[in-house]
């Protein structure tokens, strides 16, 4: 039994170190792409090793190292408080359409499902935003459009309430004369921490990964946050390098690295997150799997 044990957990093991392997070997692909020298990528493609290693496309990223650090501050600072704000606003909505004593909540819980099923599009989101709202060229035009609440994260934290926080311990703190705020503060949240975690990594992953938002709303330098500056920077080279197929641009489109910057552009944009990724492992696998809708 033992034995059959040990070949079992050796094969188990293998099979997930080759299903990691798909995971990893694109990671490695895309670092090895961006230092590796043009010519090179042109004419004997990617690898997982880098050939002729070129710092090119990280030292044009860097050229303008002001920009790169002012847009990673505005990109953290977002990604910080806009999550913030989607926790708290989720909670609130959340908390209360898990109580069955709360009156009409069908009605606000069709009203949430309803804007996941319809939404007014693109155009009547912009001219609400920008002429009424007047949030362009500003800080808050990167926060609130898109990305504050989702009814997707509504309904699965709902759902972790419902199914993991038992209604005599919200009962018992009631008896004990304490309100509605003080039991979500003090006995639902520190009971929702895996749930917590993983609305919080998604969303912060919504945030650090948007471009969107900058592009509709954003046309002033000094509100880009680091993917819209970078994405700007790769429209730049595909427009010189564009002129200089056909003819029209000066010997400095023919320098620059064009495909290794697209992947020191990805290495740049996912560094961040890896580094974050592993803090919440365990909290968003759990919260995935106990806060998922259930049919």
């Amino acid at each position: 039994m033992v034995e059959n044990n040990k070949i079992f957990q050796i094969i188990t093991n293998v099979i997930m170190i080759f299903l990691c392997s798909f995971c990893v070997f694109p990671f490695l692909i895309l670092f090895s792409s961006s230092i590796t020298s043009e010519m090179t990528l042109v004419r004997e493609g990617y690898s997982v090793l880098p050939r002729d290693i070129d710092w090119s496309a990280y030292k044009f990223l860097l050229t303008g190292s002001d920009s790169i650090i002012r847009g990673y501050i505005i990109t953290i600072a977002v990604s910080v408080i806009g999550t913030s704000m989607n926790l708290i606003l989720t909670t609130l909505f959340a908390y209360p359409l898990s109580r069955r004593d709360l009156p009409h909540r069908n009605v606000f819980a069709f009203i949430v499902f309803f804007t996941m099923l319809f939404n007014g599009g693109i155009v009547p989101s912009y001219i609400m935003w920008s002429r009424y709202l007047h949030i362009s060229n500003t800080y808050l035009a990167l926060i609130l459009p898109n990305l504050l609440m989702s009814a997707f994260y509504i309904i699965m934290m709902r759902t972790y309430f419902q199914s993991n926080i038992p209604d005599a311990v919200i009962e018992a703190g009631r008896i004990d004369g304490a309100s509605e705020i003080v039991v979500l503060l003090k006995v639902v949240l520190p009971m929702s921490k895996p749930i917590i975690a993983t609305i919080a990594l998604l969303v912060g992953l919504h945030y650090w990964n948007d471009w969107t938002n900058g592009l509709y709303y954003i046309n002033q330098d000094k509100y880009y946050s680091i993917q819209v500056l970078l994405n700007r920077m790769l429209q730049d080279v595909q427009y010189l390098m564009s002129s200089a197929a056909s003819g029209n641009s000066s010997e400095l489109a023919k320098d620059i690295p064009s495909v290794s910057l697209k992947m020191a552009v990805a290495v740049m944009g996912a560094i961040p997150v890896l580094c974050i990724y592993p803090f919440f492992q365990k909290y968003f696998v759990q919260g995935i799997v106990v806060g998922a809708v259930k049919g």
